[in-house]
């Protein structure tokens, strides 16, 4: 018995997206849609509502990877 392929909305466009192994990038349509979620997480216009949790470090906290002492980076 072959069953009908379940289909998805795209997050970002809506376009429909079949759930299966042959979309090569589902949940989202196409690459493009794919990057333009990732710049949304990125650059803050996604996020997860709360307080960070212990051991997450706030982005403004100051801490994190020093500089590199020859390149300067």
């Amino acid at each position: 018995m072959e069953s009908t392929p379940r289909h998805v909305p795209c997050p970002t466009c809506g376009r429909p997206v079949e759930w299966s192994s042959r979309s090569r990038w589902r949940p989202f349509c196409s690459e493009r849609c794919r990057l333009i979620d990732l710049g949304a997480w990125l650059d803050g216009t996604r996020s997860i509502p709360g307080e960070p949790a212990d051991g997450d470090l706030a982005p403004d906290s100051g801490h994190g990877a020093e500089p590199d002492e020859e390149t300067g980076h």
